[in-house]
C-alpha cells in the first residue's frame, strides 16, 4: 500500500506538469510571432507640377500628348528644381520650350513609424504651354501645399496661393474653394480650381491649383491645346498605430494534492485500516478468550482419548 500511496502523487505531478507545458506553449508562440512584426510607416508623395495636355498640330491633323512632371517624389525623398523644359515636334520648329520656370520649386515626402507628410513650396513661378512662347499660361507669387498624417490622429490637408495671380496676361482674383473662369479672345480659356482638399480617416490630399486649359493660339501651326495642369499637390497616408503588447498568460498552478492522499511510511493512521496490524485496547480480552477456548479444547481432546483407551 505504501508503494501505491507514493506513486499516486507522482502521477498527479506529471499530469500537472504536462498541463503547464501545454498552457505555456501558445504564449511562447505568440511572443515569437510578434517579435518579427514590421511597422507600417504609411505613405507620402509630392509634386510641384503635373501636366496632361493634348496638343493638336497642323489644323488638327496631328495630336501630340504633353505629359510631364516636375519634382514628383514619393517618400522618403525630396527634390528641388527650378526649371523644366520640353520638346514637341512641329511646335516652334521642334525647339525646346520652357514649361515652368520658378525661383523656388521644392517638393518633399517623408515617413516614419508615427508620421507621414508630403509638402510642396513654389515661388515666383511661370507656366507655359505650346504655341504661347511669350505669354504665360499662369503666373503665381507663392504656392504651398501640405498633407500631414499622424498615427492615431485625424489627417490634415492645407494649401495656399499667396500674392498676385495672372492668367493669360490678366490679373485675376481667385475664390477660395471655388472656380474662376478666365477667357482671352483669340487666345483661349482657362478654368481654375483653388485649394482642393480631401481627407479620410487615414489619408489626406491637398492641391493648390488645378487648371483646365483650352487654348487656341493663332500662330506656330498649333491648332489647339487642351487638358489639365495640377500645381503643388501633396498626399499622405498615416502609419498604422503600433499594436499594444499583450500580457503573457499566467502559468497555471498545479492543484495541490490533499494531505489525506499522502501518508508517510511508518506514520500512524487516525482511522482503522484493514491492512494494519498491532495491538489495541481489546487485545487482552481477545487473548484471554482464546486461551480459555484453547484450554477447553485441549481438555476435551485428552478426555476423549482416555475414554477410547
Amino acid at each position: 500500500m505504501n508503494g501505491h500511496t507514493f506513486r499516486l502523487p507522482a502521477r498527479r505531478c506529471a499530469t500537472a506538469a504536462a498541463a503547464t507545458v501545454l498552457a505555456a506553449g501558445p504564449v511562447t508562440l505568440a511572443g515569437a510571432g510578434s517579435a518579427h512584426a514590421t511597422a507600417d510607416h504609411g505613405r507620402a508623395s509630392a509634386s510641384v507640377l503635373r501636366t496632361g495636355l493634348d496638343v493638336s498640330l497642323l489644323n488638327k491633323t496631328v495630336d501630340v500628348p504633353l505629359a510631364v512632371s516636375l519634382n514628383e517624389v514619393r517618400a522618403p525623398r525630396s527634390a528641388e528644381r527650378t526649371a523644366l523644359t520640353a520638346r514637341l515636334d512641329g511646335v516652334d520648329g521642334g525647339k525646346p520650350f520652357s514649361v515652368l520656370r520658378a525661383d523656388v520649386a521644392k517638393s518633399a515626402a517623408t515617413t516614419s513609424a508615427t508620421r507621414a507628410e508630403g509638402s510642396v513650396d513654389l515661388a515666383h513661378a511661370r507656366i507655359h504651354v505650346p504655341g504661347l512662347p511669350l505669354l504665360s499660361l499662369i503666373e503665381v507669387d507663392q504656392v504651398t501645399s501640405r498633407a500631414t498624417c499622424e498615427a492615431g490622429r485625424t489627417p490634415v490637408a492645407t494649401s495656399n496661393v499667396l500674392g498676385a495671380v495672372t492668367v493669360l496676361g490678366k490679373k485675376v482674383t481667385l475664390t477660395s474653394g471655388g472656380t474662376t473662369d478666365v477667357t482671352v479672345p483669340g487666345v483661349g480659356e482657362v478654368r481654375l480650381d483653388l485649394s482642393h482638399h480631401e481627407t479620410t480617416s487615414r489619408t489626406a490630399a491637398a492641391t493648390a491649383l488645378r487648371l483646365k486649359v483650352s487654348v487656341n493660339p493663332l500662330k506656330l501651326n498649333v491648332a489647339e491645346v487642351e487638358g489639365t495642369l495640377t500645381l503643388a499637390e501633396a498626399t499622405c497616408q498615416s502609419p498604422t498605430p503600433p499594436a499594444k503588447a499583450e500580457q503573457p498568460a499566467a502559468t497555471p498552478t498545479p492543484t495541490p494534492t490533499p494531505a489525506a492522499d499522502v501518508e508517510p511510511q511508518g506514520a500512524r493512521a487516525d482511522k482503522p485500516d484493514l491492512a494494519e496490524t498491532g495491538g489495541s485496547s481489546m487485545t487482552p480480552y481477545l487473548a484471554a478468550g482464546s486461551a480459555v477456548l484453547l484450554a477447553a479444547g485441549g481438555g476435551a481432546f485428552a478426555l476423549a482419548r482416555r475414554r477410547k483407551g
